[in-house]
């Protein structure tokens, strides 16, 4: 069946190129080619317009087409007719072709999942646990089209190094760099990476370690889960109260017994439930979710506790990074002398949470066998981004951006704290130095789930902290971030929230 004739309606409907796509115009226009051969919107042997007809209707240079077109025919998708044009190739290639519809039961026909009587199928709700149900951190999937995102660990677009990360990608795209990371590496990392974090990256935090000692991981929490796949399987597991919710759901998956760990103005106390664990999640640089810092003396009792009592720490590093605090206390790891404390870090708070690179540093034999689960588990993390970050490291783009957006986290983490100062007075505010975030305590009563679904049809997001709590009930505290809010909309958006929190006061 031919199209040629169809008019340009017809194409404007099915080749749709929206200006805010992130592909080239050739791109797209490819995409929606393949898209709708696929779908047998063009069906097999159609005829596409001319280029200079689909140039004309779309609003796009000719030369795009031609390459999108000639592209197309490189890939099978279209063939060439002396004198005629472009066609929809007359038989597709076996795997591009849809599944094919046919009668109840034959192949190619899904079957059904409705649960008729004829086959019910399995009950997955007596199969499944309801892992979806966990309570855990919810942030908007369009936060960035909000006028006042103060959400955690996200990054600023404005920020991002796209000229550096653009050099580093299309580095590790050379020749000789694919003959390197292009094979499977079965249950290895890309060892120039291994080598920055070892050399530039753990040093910042006094952690010095060995290649063997060093695993790259799809970030923190795929390192968290490893370890509770690895170690916690029928074990005590103290997580800090307030604590961090994922580390609870991850833990509660393997543990016995997840035990509340109280934390206090210094962070996580050594006395107490911490003796009958086996295993101890902490967040000493920056506790989570109430950004205290724990002191030296503090860290060498906990220490002293967790061997008095054999008792392994996982210490999560998680918002060290964080460019806005020029000197950062060592790691708690830096001051472990016998192989106790396994230190989980991760690239995402101080470069960008997509690129989900993290790693785990921890004693020889512990990353023999995390490597063993990880390739059962999905062998290694792309090894093309591991070799664009070790890249990106090695040229000193890491470093830079640190110190370029330093002192811009500065200024938006004084003037958050100077808002809440002024609109918030009735709320207690707690900020460590360097921390991305603060976490605010409101008045009696409040419960910031409410607060915070009013907020958001405002256009203010904030983090409710019932979720950091492991009883689940109303909390009037709730966490602020700023690194991915414009330092100009703080006022107005504190300024807002102050108004909601005393609405829901009044209620």
């Amino acid at each position: 069946m031919a199209t040629a004739g169809k008019g340009n309606t017809f194409w404007n409907r099915l080749l749709q190129l929206p200006a805010d796509s992130g592909l080239s115009l050739q791109a797209q226009l490819r995409q929606q080619i393949v898209s709708a051969i696929l779908s047998r919107q063009l069906p097999e042997g159609s005829a596409l317009p001319s280029s200079r007809e689909l140039a004309a209707t779309l609003g796009i240079a000719r030369n795009t087409v031609i390459l999108a077109f000639q592209q197309l025919v490189d890939e099978h998708f279209l063939e060439t007719r002396p004198r005629r044009g472009y066609f929809v190739v007359e038989q597709l290639p076996s795997v591009a072709r849809p599944p094919s519809v046919g009668n109840a039961g034959t192949a190619g026909t899904p079957a059904s999942t409705d649960g008729g009587s004829e086959s019910p199928g399995p009950d997955w709700s007596e199969r499944l646990p309801d892992i979806s149900g966990l309570r855990a951190i919810v942030k908007p999937n369009d936060w960035q089209n909000y006028p006042y995102p103060f959400i955690y660990g996200q990054f600023d677009p404005a920020l991002f190094p796209t000229a550096d990360w653009r050099e580093c990608s299309r580095m590790a795209l050379a020749v000789l760099e694919i003959r390197g990371w292009a094979s499977d590496l079965i249950d290895r990392d890309d060892p120039l990476l291994i080598e920055q974090l070892q050399r530039h990256v753990l040093p910042r935090r006094g952690v010095w370690a060995n290649p063997d000692e060093i695993m790259v991981t799809l970030g923190a929490q795929h390192a968290l889960y490893l370890l509770a796949d690895l170690l916690m399987r029928d074990a005590v597991v103290g997580l800090e109260e307030p604590g961090y919710s994922d580390a609870r759901a991850i833990f509660g998956m393997r543990a016995r017994e997840v035990v509340p760990l109280p934390v206090d103005d210094y962070g996580l106390r050594p006395e107490g439930e911490l003796a009958r664990c086996d295993y101890a999640f902490v967040t000493p640089s920056y506790q989570c979710p109430t950004t205290v810092t724990m002191p030296l003396d503090r860290r060498e009792a906990l220490l002293a506790e967790a061997h008095r009592h054999d008792v392994v720490l996982i210490e999560d590093d998680y918002d060290t990074e964080n460019p806005a605090l020029t000197q950062p206390i060592p790691a708690l790891k830096s001051l472990d002398r016998e192989g106790r404390v396994i230190y989980v870090g991760s690239l995402s708070k101080s470069f960008v949470p997509g690129i989900r690179l993290g790693y785990i540093v921890a004693p020889s034999t512990v990353i023999r066998q995390a490597r063993a689960l990880r390739r059962y588990m999905l062998r290694h993390p792309p090894a093309n981004n591991q070799r664009a970050t070790a890249l990106f490291i090695s040229l000193g783009h890491h470093d830079a951006l640190l110190r370029r957006v330093a002192p811009i986290f500065q200024r938006r983490a004084a003037v958050l704290r100077d808002m809440l100062a002024r609109h918030l007075p009735q709320c207690r505010v707690q900020n460590s130095p360097g921390a991305s975030s603060f976490w605010v305590e409101g008045p009696p009563g409040l419960d910031a789930r409410k607060l915070g679904d009013v907020a958001l049809r405002h256009g203010v997001i904030i983090e409710p902290g019932d979720v950091f709590f492991a009883a689940d009930g109303p909390s009037p505290h709730f966490r602020l971030g700023y690194t991915g809010i414009a330092e100009e909309r703080i006022e107005e958006g504190v300024r807002l929230l102050a108004q909601l929190i005393e609405h829901e006061r009044r209620r």
